[in-house]
């Protein structure tokens, strides 16, 4: 890329907008076109310069980070921003939303601007803001987003047959294929539904329509039959849990 990406940085905090402006001075594709303190502010900015990127804090006086791309004209690509660790980062990876955990350092901004970097130029099935709402919603997710090549696809909850723990990492299984997750199985189990989603194991979250049965294997062992012929082991701990369900 060898044209400037003009860039807007939103920020209820001056020490914050110039510890940013400073790090982005050094990246030589990025050209900062403007700064706003609050959401009203950003809606005007971002719709009167039109910057290719914004930085945008999720909390700010006067309207949310979210409620600012509900009133843009102007569709640049977003990275939020924000101090709030759990709730918020959970939400953006589930999201498949770029993001920056205050306080962060030119290190870190720098990974987030080479993966916002590839999006340039690709069309997305989803806005920001669609995805932003659905990932930040206090309730079940009905849908999550992952990142396939340079899309960003939707994928139905419901659709998704078993979760899988993968160190640090989770895959969902879906008709075949596993998706990637950036988080860990506890931070997704707190967003699913647990009328239709069951823990059978440290390292497996079951959907439960898609469960043919549950079956007793030898003297103490106990497995999560799917619909798909997939065998997943289900742990002692687990095992009262799922006779609860009438097994």
């Amino acid at each position: 890329m060898t044209a400037l990406v003009t860039t807007l940085i939103v920020d209820d905090e001056p020490i914050a907008r110039a510890g940013l402006r400073d790090m982005l001075a050094t990246v030589e594709w990025v050209r900062v076109v403007g700064e706003a303190a609050t959401g009203p502010a950003a809606v005007e900015a971002i719709n009167h310069l039109r910057p290719e990127l914004i930085f945008l804090d999720v909390q700010m006086p006067g309207m949310l980070g979210t409620d600012v791309l509900r009133h843009l004209t102007h569709r640049p690509v977003v990275v939020f921003t924000t101090a709030y660790a759990q709730h918020a980062v959970t939400a953006f990876e589930l999201g498949a939303l770029d993001y920056l955990l205050k306080p962060f350092g030119a290190e870190r901004l720098v990974t987030t601007l080479e993966r916002v970097r590839t999006t340039f130029g690709e069309p997305s099935s989803a806005s920001a803001f669609d995805r932003a709402r659905e990932a930040l919603s206090t309730g079940p997710m009905s849908r999550l987003f992952v990142r396939s090549g340079r899309s960003i696809v939707p994928v139905l909850v419901s659709s998704v047959a078993w979760f899988e723990a993968l160190g640090d990492y989770v895959a969902a299984h879906v008709d075949g294929r596993k998706h990637v997750l950036h988080l860990s199985l506890n931070r997704l189990e707190t967003r699913l539904d647990p009328s239709k989603f069951a823990r059978i194991h440290r390292t497996h979250i079951v959907n439960l329509d898609r469960v043919a049965a549950f079956k007793r294997v030898g003297k103490d062992r106990m497995v999560a039959e799917l619909t798909d012929g997939t065998r997943l082991p289900v742990s002692r701990q687990r095992a009262q849990e799922v006779r609860g369900l009438g097994v």
